[in-house]
């Protein structure tokens, strides 16, 4: 029980966690995709049923903080590793689309129970020069555990419990680790959602930053349509299902992994808005070049760790570049409203993408996520250009007075 006060052990256990939680939601995606296809789903409600997840995740964000705060961290945890475990032993016992939809809806409840506390914990309670590597490394464990996570649909071969029993199995073992660490709370100047979350504050935050909350909705919408789409799409285009789930969704992860630190010290060096704007770009040019290599599974691959590359990082550089933006205290009210962002564009991501795949067919994934890029960097650009005409009328201003 000495082990548990001391912070080094408490931040591997919460890493530790962090990555079975990851490799949990990187499962289901694929898993279940896999199997609404086989028993003749719709792509349309396969991707309603991936947005379950995410709706999970929306539906707590504003309710996690009080009972953090007046329960601790370690309950709140506790209760999110209880409900993925049932969830996911739960599902493959009954293959109904609406109870697999209920299921998936909770392990989202869950997985946010989870990560808004361990989050919130680490931040805390790192040392301030070590913060931003603890925190990256945090990112870095769930990007991780989300790579490997796919790799279990050949599983279904073998079993088809093998890969949830594996899944609830980490997820005991985390919890046999939470229990000894020790209760802590937030600490009192940690200011709540609750008195942020005023329609006044988060108008502010939109006015001063809106831009800086897209990369979050393009983030979800990306890593749900890849993971949630992708398999639907390859069963339907003959490419090879092993391909894609043990090479092409790892590819994109782990190559997501790479660029973390390189592109935030790039960001340093050059400005946020202008790397968000060129990952954004590259990106939309090759997922729209992406059908023409479909082919070759050697050009296909380097596609997706390309584009995990360039994309895996927009989450994290959209917070940093909303942090540039506001002040110290409307903070936590845009990093809620990044999470509800994420959530929502994870929701539409696997929506839009089952539609395109049912109507359009070849290239449909790729259009999809292309076209949301475009989009987002053409309003990245708009952005940038009335911050720059409102920094200009404000020199003149000065000049004139």
């Amino acid at each position: 029980m000495r082990m548990a006060n001391k912070p080094g052990f408490r931040y591997w256990v919460l890493i530790g966690m962090v990555l079975i939680a990851g490799f949990s939601q990187g499962m289901l995606l694929p898993v279940l995709a896999v199997l609404l296809e086989n028993a003749g789903t719709s792509s349309a409600a396969n991707g309603l049923n991936a947005a379950a997840l995410y709706i999970g995740i929306i539906l707590v964000s504003p309710f996690i903080e009080q009972p953090v705060r007046k329960y601790g961290y370690k309950p709140v945890i506790l209760t999110g590793l209880v409900l993925v475990t049932i969830s996911v032993m739960l599902i493959p016992l009954w293959q109904a689309f609406w109870f697999w939809f209920v299921l998936r809806m909770i392990v989202g409840i869950a997985d946010n129970l989870i990560h808004f506390s361990t989050q919130v914990w680490i931040s805390t309670t790192a040392d301030p020069a070590k913060r931003g590597r603890q925190l990256a490394l945090y990112g870095l464990s769930f990007g991780l555990g989300f790579g490997l996570g796919p790799m279990t649909v050949r599983l279904l071969d073998v079993n088809l419990y093998l890969p949830f029993i594996i899944s609830a199995l980490l997820s005991l073992i985390a919890l046999c680790f939470m229990l000894y660490l020790k209760n802590e709370y937030p600490s009192g100047d940690v200011e709540t959602a609750s008195k942020l979350g005023t329609i006044g504050r988060y108008k502010k935050v939109i006015r001063l930053a809106w831009f800086a909350l897209l990369p979050g909705f393009c983030y979800g919408y990306l890593e749900a349509s890849i993971h949630g789409n992708y398999p639907v799409y390859a069963m339907r285009m003959g490419i090879d299902l092993e391909l894609t789930t043990m090479f092409l969704l790892p590819g994109f992860v782990f190559g997501s992994l790479v660029t973390q630190f390189p592109l935030g010290m790039l960001s340093d060096r050059i400005g946020r808005s202008r790397v968000l704007l060129g990952l954004m770009v590259a990106g939309a040019v090759i997922f729209f070049i992406m059908p023409l290599i479909e082919q070759s599974s050697v050009l296909l691959f380097s596609g997706f760790v390309l584009t995990g590359m360039l994309l895996g990082s927009l989450f994290s550089l959209g917070i940093t570049y909303l942090a540039d933006l506001v002040p110290a205290d409307l903070l936590p009210t845009g990093n809620v409203m990044t999470a509800v962002l994420f959530g929502f564009g994870s929701m539409t991501g696997p929506v839009i993408g089952g539609v395109l795949i049912d109507t359009v067919g070849s290239g449909a994934v790729y259009l999809s996520i292309g076209g949301m890029l475009t989009l987002s960097a053409l309003a990245g650009v708009l952005f940038e250009y009335r911050k720059s005409s409102a920094r200009l009328n404000k020199t003149e201003k000065k000049l004139t007075a």
